[in-house]
């Protein structure tokens, strides 16, 4: 089967914000899942947990959880995590969050501190890709 017979499945998470902001939460080509950078906001839009790096961090993987569970997949799925922080220091303070949700393997990845993200407030952002398994 050619990729380029394969029709892109687009899924908003959020639509109206990610139509203001123009872009999709995820699109599935095939076995693969890309997911843009979930921050920690309400369904407005709105920052939520502002200054505390713990809650954006879980409220992040909450959103991501969502996502792979439209397309019926897990963290088990994942295999490219990239995550960007506004504070690399405060992050690996609480990034042994992350054995709680990658609780077989880890992905590959990258950790890159950033200037700023999208919104001041946004401390952390988190993009994945995973990969379904035909079932």
């Amino acid at each position: 089967m050619k990729i380029e017979n394969i029709k892109p499945e687009y899924f908003l998470l959020r639509p109206e914000v990610e139509k203001a902001y123009g872009y999709s939460h995820a699109v599935k080509i095939g076995n693969i899942i890309k997911i843009s950078g979930a921050v920690s906001m309400d369904d407005e839009g709105n920052p939520i947990a502002i200054g505390d790096m713990d809650q954006q961090l879980k409220n992040c993987y909450a959103d991501l959880e969502r996502i792979l569970n439209h397309y019926g997949c897990t963290f088990d799925d994942v295999i490219v995590e990239n995550i960007f922080t506004t504070d690399m220091p405060l992050f690996f303070e609480n990034a042994a969050y992350r054995n709680s949700i990658y609780t077989k393997q880890f992905p590959t990845g990258t950790w890159i501190g950033v200037k700023e993200l999208a919104i001041p407030e946004f401390m952390i952002e988190i993009e994945l890709e995973a990969y379904k398994s035909e079932s």
